[in-house]
């Protein structure tokens, strides 16, 4: 018999850095899992992607037992990675506060692909474009 999911939570958590400590126990201790637990499983299923930011996807069933999702880094957060910019612009699109380049462009779509609505890379880097340029980085060709 399946188990009926209670309740999704949605958060955005460091890779490998979870801990019971707020502002994840704040969130998921009202939901009544095991904090430990969850935040071992976390640690150890994103080991690899340290430093990263990554939103994950967290369902609570009746019994307290839990499964989550976990997705692809913020697009703005690729985009200041690879433009090497600390923050976007407060103008938006006015102000160009760095620069990609057409391939950076393409990986960063790459990534986001699973986790956009797009059917090619094409599709995913125009999603990937107005998210930079909102935040005032430049595509050069």
């Amino acid at each position: 018999m399946n188990k009926e999911v209670v309740k999704v939570i949605k958060l955005q958590i460091e890779a490998g850095k979870a801990t019971p400590a707020p502002p994840v126990g704040t969130v998921l201790g009202p939901a009544g899992i095991n904090l430990g637990e969850f935040c071992t499983k976390y640690n150890d299923a994103t080991r690899d992607k340290m430093g990263s930011v990554l939103p994950v996807e967290i369902s609570i069933y009746e019994d307290r037992s839990f499964d989550f999702v976990i997705k692809t880094p913020p697009a703005a957060f690729l985009v200041k990675k690879y433009a090497n910019v600390k923050k976007g612009s407060s103008k938006g699109s006015k102000e160009v506060v760095g620069k990609l380049t057409k391939d950076q462009l393409r990986e960063i779509a790459k990534i986001k692909l699973p986790d956009l609505n797009a059917y090619n890379i094409e599709e995913a880097m125009e999603i990937v474009r107005g998210t930079a340029k909102n935040m005032g980085v430049e595509i050069v060709e």
